[in-house]
């Protein structure tokens, strides 16, 4: 795995750099994306080092710009795995002014959905080519069970997480696999944005007492790009502290 090469999208911060960087440690080389914290993308290509191989900024409501992140990344070097983890979330009731209910629900779906299955396509050729690779989309606990005031995130989500088990199915006997995460709440700045009145009644929810962390993202993150779950493709995995079953 010396020489395998990795896409990890919005990896600047959260869970994207948390998985970049345990991927480093598994000895992947790495790519990074961001599309707004330069100075935190560049800090922390700056931590891993060597395995570093490059940092891209793009805007994924963008298609050209989607389009252009996977031709700057092919670029550098063969890709053997892309993880789509950038994503947006707004809360916003759904009966909302017609105007923001659009705008809305573009950029949701835009960012959560079309710009990963975008990029899906534009690696299905190289990997074919390959014989081999493997995509891991970041969904969320809320693709299954759905949110109040969240609609177009969560279905977003769910989208997210049937192309995952679609492609999976497509694509079983050709080398490449598909994988995804499913996190409930984690705890990063964009949860913990506006949260300091809600965090008791967060807990509250979560068995085991705590949000989720980056690491227990990127831990799993770097179980399905192994080897090692090859069998696994299609499955989506919840992290949720037991807040969730289905």
């Amino acid at each position: 795995m010396n020489n395998r090469t990795v896409l990890v999208t919005g990896s600047s911060r959260g869970i994207g750099a948390a998985m970049a960087q345990q991927l480093a440690g598994d000895h992947w080389n790495v790519i990074l994306h961001y599309s707004a914290n330069a100075t935190e993308a560049e800090a922390l290509a700056q931590n891993i080092g060597a395995r570093c191989l490059g940092v891209i900024k793009a805007d994924l409501k963008s298609e050209e710009e989607t389009a252009s992140l996977w031709k700057k990344a092919s670029a550098l070097t063969s890709i053997d795995a892309l993880v789509n983890n950038a994503g947006i979330y707004v809360q916003s009731p759904f009966a909302d002014d017609y105007s923001n209910w659009k705008a809305l629900r573009a950029d949701m779906m835009r960012v959560n959905f079309e710009a990963p299955a975008e990029l899906i396509y534009f690696a299905l050729e190289q990997f074919s080519k390959q014989g081999h690779g493997k995509v891991l989309n970041v969904s969320s606990r809320v693709g299954f069970r759905g949110e109040a005031n969240a609609a177009f995130y969560a279905a977003s989500k769910a989208a997210l997480i049937n192309l995952t088990r679609s492609l999976a199915v497509e694509y079983a006997n050709t080398g490449i696999e598909f994988f995804g995460l499913a996190p409930g709440w984690v705890d990063t700045s964009m949860a913990r944005d506006g949260m300091d009145d809600r965090l008791a009644d967060i807990l509250a929810t979560i068995p085991m007492g705590r949000m989720g962390s980056p690491a227990d993202c990127a831990a799993t993150a770097s179980f399905l790009l192994s080897d090692a779950a090859s069998y696994l493709s299609g499955v989506v995995i919840d992290i949720n502290g037991a807040s969730y079953f289905h």
